[in-house]
């Protein structure tokens, strides 16, 4: 199948032909007509399988066909709601890309930057509009932004739209738009939560499931080591020394996790960026910058930063600390592999965490390979430390150190 038996107009097939596209991937084939037949649609599909061009081609379509027909200024008739700046920007160059033989206008939204040149070209009008939810609403407060004519709505990444406790303005951003209109909403992974959200605002919608969330990459090599959380840092340093090479992605569940990573494998002469939603906009762009120049070969994030960044030939990613999700595991190993090439997943489990290796298992289906030759075994026997205090009978487990429990000597983690 080409792009041209999906009933794509001239104007469209164009851009799409310069940008080097011929045939349409899986999601974008299913997708696609069910948006120009004006069908609500919920789709399950990870970042890199095309999902963006598969809401933003039909979009164009619809929006330059009427167009042709009305006379109107310019309102806002497509929105776009991303839960991360980066990916918003990712959509909006999309979207710009495959209307440059039209006159359709399109805008990103998001903070961190100054809202001024956001209000003058909203000012000017725009057909299309991409943002994240806290700016977008911020603008309505003001009444920059007028909703009313939105056509067609798409939630991308709802899952995590969802976990970065988006809820609340998805559903308010939900209310200001028409009734009577068209809503996409897309997602790496299908939790009950969004399948309740999907509920709520789609009518009667059409699925499309392309990467079913419970297959792992067939072109990722997967080894999984137990160790002592004490000693994870030790690992990681001895594997980036004798076993890992290349471009690599390392996860951790938290900033300070990030940032403490970043400073001890600066320490030890390793070229690293970190990725973070504390850190400016002008700061994660140029961190994104050097891992894609050369200028680092490390990048560390954690999972929501991660979700908008776009990588090619990733060639091995590490979860520092294993996700407590198992479909992030699922996601997070995807972002190597990709387009023909094979990559490597090492995931480090300390004894608090068998539980979420159990869960992982269970959704692929698969036993990970363990790697137990390395200097840091764990216990086989090993379970996170429980203590009852005396005083009040309560439970909790035993802190790191400088969590908790004293230390002389601080260890980095």
């Amino acid at each position: 199948m080409s792009f041209k038996d999906l009933q794509l107009n001239k104007t469209i097939l164009k851009a799409v032909t310069e940008s080097g596209y011929d045939t349409p991937t899986l999601v974008q084939e299913q997708t696609i007509p069910l948006v120009l037949a004006g069908k609500d649609v919920i789709a399950s599909a990870q970042t890199g399988t095309g999902k963006t061009a598969a809401f933003a081609l039909p979009i164009l379509q619809l929006l330059f066909d009427k167009q042709m027909e009305s006379k109107k200024g310019k309102k806002i008739r497509a929105l776009i709601i991303s839960p991360t700046r980066e990916l918003a920007i990712q959509i909006s160059q999309n979207f710009k890309t495959y209307s440059a033989h039209t006159n359709l206008k399109t805008m990103v939204i998001f903070g961190g930057t100054s809202i001024e040149p956001q209000i003058d070209l909203l000012k000017k009008g725009v057909d299309i509009v991409i943002a994240t939810p806290g700016r977008l609403l911020d603008l309505h407060k003001q009444d920059i932004i007028n909703l009313d004519y939105v056509e067609t709505l798409v939630l991308d990444e709802a899952d995590l739209m969802l976990d970065m406790g988006f809820i609340d303005d998805v559903t308010k951003i939900v209310r200001l738009c028409p009734e009577n209109k068209q809503t996409l909403l897309f997602s790496a992974t299908m939790p009950y939560k969004v399948e309740q959200l999907a509920t709520s605002i789609l009518k009667s919608p059409e699925r499309v499931e392309v990467t079913p969330t419970s297959s792992a990459a067939k072109n990722v090599s997967q080894v999984l080591y137990y160790v002592p959380k004490r000693n994870k840092i030790e690992l990681c340093l001895h594997l980036l020394r004798n076993t890992i090479k290349g471009n690599i992605l390392i996860f951790r569940r938290t900033k300070f996790g990030v940032d403490k990573l970043e400073q001890t494998l600066l320490k030890n002469g390793y070229k690293v960026e970190s990725f973070h939603g504390d850190k400016s906009q002008s700061d994660r762009q140029a961190a994104l910058g050097k891992f894609k120049h050369g200028q680092a070969n490390i990048l560390i994030a954690t999972d929501v930063a991660a979700r908008g960044i776009d990588i090619d030939e990733l060639d091995a990613v590490v979860n520092f600390d294993m996700p407590n999700i198992p479909e992030t595991y699922v996601h997070r190993i995807g972002r190597t592999g990709r387009a023909g090439h094979f990559g490597t997943s090492f995931s480090f489990c300390s004894a608090d965490e068998k539980t979420y290796v159990k869960s992982i298992q269970q959704l692929i289906n698969t036993q990970i390979p363990v790697e137990d030759d390395h200097p840091y075994p764990l216990d086989p026997q090993a379970k996170p430390i429980i203590h009852t205090s005396k005083k009040t009978g309560s439970k909790h487990k035993k802190g790191r150190k400088g969590q908790g429990s004293k230390s002389k000597k601080k260890r980095w983690y």
